[in-house]
């Protein structure tokens, strides 16, 4: 069949698609490969940009935060020394709204927190005192503050930045402040809110306690924000980068950063699907511009595939007239190399052969005892593991022969070898197929029970047990064993305490007179 097979095959035609499998596995490897690469650069620079834009947002909101605490100062300065005059306080308040707008509102109001001047008037707060708790605070710490974003008595979601006055002689006179309503146009609103684009990107601002700040829907403002990794890291005072998904189940690329003066957080985000937009259409360029090469990659292959296969061809047109008398003259005329590999193949194969079986045999070396036949400690744990991968029960026997010292000490080692040759046959002899007999240590043995609880494991302990005792052993008559017994995993779950259960059982055993079983956990068993 093989020679059949070989007398129609068309290497040429192998070769060629043997080369074209290979040219375009690589191919579309290397267009995977390109497509992951680009994405995650996109992603990781469109990362980064929303990491450096809500940096660069938290620098402008802290400088206007800032600004703004200077002009409430410098106010402060010139009012300290006319809080009696209630039109010089009033031109100042709405000389601090409307020089740069960066207030919806201001009041000046004393240290017994009335309203000495409000603007705009329309408000009607002057005359009238201070209730809210913002207010109540700033008279209470008298220090510049920044207050969390609350809601006013007419429903507005504002932020209140305050500045104590003193005079002179450092006496407390009250505080002026301003208002910025986050819902209204305001030099904060301004500043937020030029971020803009037509793929979906937005950014927020949340304060200490989730409250959304800013966000390009007004609706959003004062709603608490549904919690994603970004939002934790930030409100931890953390920046970074993070792919999260949003309040509409929409995966994001977020980059956000901490505005520690008040314990907001900004977060810039951009929407996977976006950022990924112009990959299809990176790759179809590469596609494109890779295809001349795959052309001329092919002709190449085909090329080297004639070239390969001429001379083989001709060993294969030779070979059908082996009875004639020009046929050495033949092969003299061709390349032998083809002679030269079926040899090799033929070497090979006897090499394989006889590879195989010096592996088949070094394989029974590493996994038994040389001694004794039995598995090794090596075997054993590979053929447990098989039963814990499995989770199929079983119970472990630690086997320790009695006084095996003195049967070196009195008869010799060859006697003593010989003792441990007769215990391993004694224990196969009474083992079933799948059980598992092992030698651990010098006159140590473990037998492993699949599928056998404690009560069964205990019958056959005492039946292998009785059949060493009675057992007549040339040169030293009988021996006894001790046992130890433990199952996995009703006694625990973890092997190794398993096999310290059944090492503890097996002490026990030794120290009540030997030649005895013992279950872990067990005061005592019949012997």
């Amino acid at each position: 069949m093989l020679t059949l097979f070989q007398s129609h095959l068309n290497l040429r035609r192998l070769i060629l698609a043997l080369a074209l499998s290979v040219a375009l596995i690589t191919l579309v490897n290397g267009f995977y490969s390109t497509y992951q690469v680009q994405r995650e650069k996109l992603i990781q620079d469109s990362l980064e940009n929303n990491r450096a834009y809500a940096t660069k947002l938290v620098a402008g909101t802290e400088n206007f935060l800032n600004d703004a605490q200077q002009q409430l100062a410098y106010a402060a300065k010139i009012v300290q020394d006319k809080m009696d005059d209630n039109d010089f306080l009033s031109r100042e308040a709405e000389r601090l709204r409307l020089q740069t707008h960066s207030f919806n509102s201001v009041a000046i109001i004393d240290n017994q927190g009335l309203f000495r001047a409000v603007s705009p008037e329309t408000l009607g707060l002057v005359g009238k005192t201070v209730t809210s708790k913002n207010s109540i605070r700033a008279l209470t710490e008298q220090k510049p503050l920044i207050s969390d974003p609350f809601l006013s008595r007419k429903g507005n979601l504002l932020i209140f930045i305050s500045q104590p006055i003193f005079n002179s002689q450092g006496i407390y006179l009250g505080y002026v402040g301003g208002s910025l309503y986050l819902k209204s146009r305001s030099v904060l609103n301004d500043i937020l809110g030029r971020h803009f684009q037509q793929d979906g990107s937005y950014l927020y601002v949340i304060d200490r306690n989730k409250r959304v700040l800013y966000h390009p829907d007004k609706a959003r403002i004062g709603t608490i924000a549904k919690t994603n990794e970004a939002i934790e890291s930030v409100l931890a005072g953390e920046s970074g980068v993070a792919q999260i998904t949003n309040g509409d189940n929409v995966q994001m690329l977020a980059g956000f950063y901490p505005i520690t003066k008040t314990n907001w957080g900004v977060v810039a985000q951009r929407p996977v699907s976006a950022t990924l937009d112009s990959l299809d259409g990176l790759i179809s360029e590469v596609i494109y511009r890779t295809l001349p090469f795959g052309v001329i990659t092919f002709i190449f292959i085909w090329l080297l595939a004639r070239l390969i296969s001429k001379p083989l061809q001709q060993l294969a047109d030779t070979a059908k007239t082996l009875d004639s008398p020009t046929t050495q003259s033949s092969l003299n005329e061709v390349h032998t190399w083809y002679f030269e590999s079926s040899q090799l193949k033929k070497a090979m194969a006897t090499g394989v052969n006889l590879l195989q079986m010096q592996i088949g045999q070094l394989r029974h070396d590493s996994q038994t005892d040389p001694l004794t036949g039995a598995h090794n400690r090596r075997s054993l744990d590979l053929s447990v593991n098989q039963l814990i991968k499995f989770k199929t029960p079983f119970s472990v026997l630690e086997i320790d022969i009695d006084f095996f010292k003195r049967i070196n000490d009195n008869f010799g080692h060859d006697v003593g070898d010989e003792t441990l040759i007769t215990l391993t046959k004694i224990i196969q002899k009474m083992s079933r197929r799948d059980d598992i007999v092992a030698r651990v240590g010098g006159e140590e043995f473990i037998l492993i029970l699949p599928n056998e609880n404690t009560d069964t494991s205990l019958v056959i302990a005492e039946r292998l047990r009785e059949k060493v005792a009675h057992t007549q052993l040339e040169n030293i008559g009988n021996i006894t064993v001790s046992i130890g017994i433990a199952t996995w995993p009703k006694h625990s779950s973890d092997i190794d305490q398993v096999y310290k259960l059944a090492d503890k059982a097996l002490y026990l055993a030794k120290e009540q007179g030997r030649n005895r079983c013992m279950v872990t956990g067990a005061r005592s068993n019949f012997n």
